[in-house]
């Protein structure tokens, strides 16, 4: 796959929800990871882990969300559950982002929560970079307390996305075009 430059990457990601394989290459992956470990961090907390799944294993998160789904609602439909099933199945590879939040006197939990989501953010930029489709999903199974449980996530963990990585289908879409003057002002 080829790089982009850094600036080129931060004005022109978008996300991609149409993914296929090949899933990035080991040694891209190491890269995306590393990307990850650069996020904004106050006081180097490292207030996040990774769940990285592929092959076999997207196919049991799909059987855990399943189950979670069929917790929560016993009449859920056929075809509901079928594609409550495929959900992990719509990339090659999935990364569950973990806020892994500690008490800390001058960090507060919201400042560790968004530095895990600037984990993600960094992952979305290097995919992109590197030439490869993302995509961050939360939903109602992000929250879902059998999702939590089968990931083994502990009572100071939240999830902060599915990560969903692949070659993207088709081509990108172009990056809107925005104002900055919508969304910046000076004070006072």
């Amino acid at each position: 796959m080829s790089e982009r430059s850094a600036i080129d990457v931060l004005i022109n990601r978008v996300s991609c929800g149409l993914l296929a394989a090949p899933a990035p290459t080991s040694a891209d992956l190491q890269i995306i990871q590393q990307a990850a470990l650069r996020a904004a961090d106050h006081r180097q907390l490292r207030p996040w882990r990774f769940l990285v799944i592929e092959g076999p294993g997207l196919e049991r998160l799909g059987e855990l969300f399943l189950a979670a789904k069929t917790h929560d609602d016993p009449a859920l439909g056929a075809e509901e559950a079928a594609r409550t099933r495929s959900l992990p199945l719509r990339a090659p590879l999935l990364i569950v982002a973990i806020a892994s939040c500690t008490e800390d006197p001058k960090v507060p939990e919201l400042e560790q929560l968004l530095s895990a989501g600037a984990a993600v953010q960094n992952m979305l930029n290097a995919a992109f970079a590197l030439g490869y489709g993302a995509m961050w999903r939360t939903g109602d199974l992000a929250s879902n307390p059998a999702v939590r449980e089968g990931l083994g996530l502990g009572g100071n963990e939240t999830i902060v996305g599915f990560l969903y990585l692949g070659t993207p289908r088709g081509g990108l879409r172009d990056a809107p075009t925005l104002d900055a003057a919508n969304f910046f002002k000076a004070w006072p």
